[in-house]
């Protein structure tokens, strides 16, 4: 009964630190070892405008994947990860208008734990 509990409260506390965790939609501007460079995109639609620069830093087991938005749910769909991680060359070969991405971090905003990339199709 007690293994039953402490499971049932593990369970609790780490479903708490995923729900907190925050979803940034950003044009990732550089990329510098673990140091990420994104200007946050606030607004949606035609709307949107890029607020202020923040640099984070990605945490060791940080996860790099392509994404997709799926028109017929309206959500982002993650795709397929990403060779090498924030090595790949994606984000050594950053253009002037930058890299479209959906950034999460931790519960404390602190650490980039996962970076979901738009790609265009060429």
């Amino acid at each position: 009964m007690l293994r039953k509990v402490i499971a049932a409260s593990l369970a609790l506390v780490l479903g708490a630190g995923i729900a907190f965790a925050d979803e940034i939609r950003a044009v990732i501007t550089k990329v510098d070892g673990n140091k990420v460079t994104f200007a946050p995109i606030e607004g949606k639609g035609k709307n949107a405008k890029k607020g202020d620069e923040k640099t984070l830093t990605a945490a060791a087991d940080v996860k790099v994947v392509t994404a997709k938005f799926n028109r017929d749910t309206k959500k982002v769909e993650t795709g397929d990860a990403l060779e090498g991680g924030l090595k790949h060359k994606a984000f050594s070969n950053i253009g002037e208008k930058g890299l479209r991405g959906v950034i999460v971090t931790d519960s404390d905003n602190k650490k980039i734990t996962e970076i979901r990339i738009f790609r265009r199709n060429k």
